[in-house]
């Protein structure tokens, strides 16, 4: 078959796009022939190399696929051949303690296919039984590779771990990216008054097409200047960054008494100063998620498939370019996911 596979960590000059052998169906996997796949930024980190990063080359990355069944492992029960699937890329145990708790994220052994074990952006990809989602008949492959990973991730972050409630106020930072368009979404759909952050006037406005009721163009104004002026110095309820250290202290300084910030990534770093003062005087909560459950996974992508939610796409590319694609991440080119299919699709 043919995927996307890179021998070692660099720039986009290491992805390539080749032949390689078919891949092993376990006994509880199934083989997918793929439709389409969707990059995040977690395929940048991957590709670029991260500390405690240590893959077996060559390896095919991706997190996010979608395609048809075309065989499956002896101990498959819920898929047959024919099937329609997406892949929720969060690998768990199901026998530690907390997934026993149903916490699944929190799994001792949580990994990421395509990051920290061989994804999906290929021909045929085998995948756990647990890690694909039923995609309906009349939702086209784009959109069901495109969903998963940012709306299951934004789904979490904003009603499991930030609890959300109509009425509040949510700012959103990196509107235009896969997280930040889903979190917009999300946020308007549960009743919040969203704030959204982009970096041209573009983005800007599709942004408040898909729900932001103002917005605020970070490389003229310091965003969080515009909030607290806005809201008449209060701030707001909730902020979503999973942008890192660029942002954090002016995200700190966006929320309002008794706020929360929830992250779920460190685009721009890891290692961010934090003004301690000003977490306990206006006793903030500051809280991490990463992926969601199989239960929060359905919620989401539910409103995926009956069109209330729309994963936004910037460009649709065959995957002997993804390092065309990697670059429109690296660059935040465009709105929304980037979606590559397999060159025989395209």
């Amino acid at each position: 078959m043919q995927a996307t596979v890179f021998d070692g960590h660099g720039g986009t000059d290491v992805i390539d796009y080749r032949e390689v052998p078919d891949p092993e169906v376990g006994r509880g996997d199934v083989l997918v022939d793929v439709k389409a796949g969707a990059l995040n930024h977690l395929d940048v980190w991957t590709r670029r190399g991260m500390p405690q990063l240590d893959l077996e080359m060559p390896h095919v990355p991706g997190s996010d696929g979608a395609g048809v069944v075309v065989e499956t492992g002896a101990d498959v029960t819920r898929f047959s051949e024919g099937d329609r699937v997406a892949v929720s890329a969060g690998v768990f145990c199901g026998d530690c303690e907390f997934c026993r708790d149903g916490e699944y994220p929190l799994c001792t052994s949580f990994h990421v296919l395509g990051e920290h074990v061989p994804g999906v952006h290929s021909e045929l990809a085998a995948v756990p039984e647990d890690n694909l989602v039923a995609v309906p008949e009349g939702v086209d492959w784009e959109t069901a590779a495109a969903a998963p990973l940012v709306f299951q991730t934004a789904w979490r972050m904003l009603h499991t771990r930030a609890d959300v409630e109509a009425g509040e106020t949510v700012l959103v930072l990196g509107a235009s990216g896969g997280v930040g368009h889903a979190a917009v979404q999300i946020a308007a759909h549960a009743g919040a008054e969203v704030w959204a952050t982009a970096s041209s006037e573009q983005k800007l406005r599709y942004a408040a097409e898909i729900g932001a009721d103002h917005v605020v163009n970070y490389e003229d104004e310091d965003f969080a200047d515009v909030v607290r002026s806005e809201t008449g110095k209060r701030g707001v309820d909730v902020v979503v960054d999973h942008v890192g250290e660029a942002t954090w202290d002016s995200s700190l300084a966006s929320l309002a008494k008794g706020g929360r910030l929830v992250t779920c990534g460190a685009t721009t770093g890891g290692r961010p100063q934090t003004h301690v003062q000003r977490l306990f005087w206006n006793q903030l909560t500051v809280l991490g998620s990463t992926m969601a459950t199989p239960g929060e996974v359905d919620d989401a992508l539910a409103l995926v498939w009956d069109g209330t939610f729309e994963p936004r796409i910037r460009e649709v590319l065959p995957m002997s370019e993804t390092a065309r694609a990697h670059e429109l991440l690296e660059n935040r080119e465009g709105f929304g996911k980037v979606v590559v299919k397999p060159d025989s699709e395209y």
